[in-house]
């Protein structure tokens, strides 16, 4: 995998048909040689709407010494989209199209500063700040539930999540920008909407904190078995 220019490309994808997830981070997988693997997923979720029997599937091979399973599953085909699932892939790739800018609305900050803590016990994921110091917060979120062309976030109930808006809320009344980030990894998506009828309190959250200054981005994405590249932002309906 390599990312760069808001962009993650891959050059050694294999090719496969969807067996089954179990034990939240496998997944069997029969790849089109004809030999059955075990490929690690990455991907804490319910992953709700990226799981059918037969799909096609797209999984990296990995060499490293200390990796127990030698593949990582990143992509499946569902309702004629292709929908990345790697959960590894939405921080490099924001980060990257924020320092190419590719964000319209991130632009202006040369530093970008990954995994920073805020408070005790929390960390977010992007930290931006420009030549004035003025200092802008982005927490990023992975979003692959889509029904009927809407996109939906969480896809199981977050406790997490909601401690990362209520972590946005507070540092936007201390004076500084703060921005939850939904990545859409699909491409079947026309409008965004927060999940109310899996996670109710995450909903009422995001409105909350949004009506207090905490901007939402929410940007799809263009895939092909070569890569993931940003691609324009989606309407958001509250």
């Amino acid at each position: 995998m390599i990312v760069k220019n808001g962009s993650v490309l891959f050059d050694d994808l294999l090719k496969g048909r969807f067996i089954k997830r179990y034990k939240r981070f496998l997944a069997d997988i029969k790849l089109d040689s004809g030999e059955n693997i075990t490929a690690h997923c990455a991907n804490s979720g319910s992953m709700k709407a990226c799981m059918e029997e037969d799909a096609v599937v797209y999984v990296s091979p990995q060499n490293g010494p200390k990796r127990k399973l030698k593949f990582t599953w990143e992509m499946i085909e569902m309702n004629g989209s292709l929908v990345g699932v790697n959960t590894g892939v939405p921080n490099k790739l924001v980060a990257s199209a924020i320092e190419s800018g590719k964000i319209e609305e991130l632009k202006g900050y040369p530093l970008v500063r990954p995994e920073i803590k805020t408070s005790e016990g929390t960390r977010l994921d992007i930290l931006l700040e420009n030549d004035l110091k003025e200092k802008c917060y982005v927490e990023i979120k992975n979003c692959t539930l889509v029904e009927n062309s809407h996109a939906y976030f969480p896809d199981a109930v977050t406790i997490r999540g909601q401690k990362h808006l209520l972590e946005l809320e507070t540092l936007v009344k201390k004076g500084n920008r703060g921005v939850v980030f939904f990545l859409v990894q699909r491409m079947d998506a026309d409008v965004f909407s927060p999940a109310d009828h899996i996670d109710k309190e995450y909903g009422r959250l995001l409105r909350k904190v949004n009506k207090n200054g905490v901007e939402i981005l929410v940007y799809d994405t263009r895939l092909t078995p070569d890569s993931i590249v940003i691609n324009k932002r989606i309407r958001v309906c509250l």
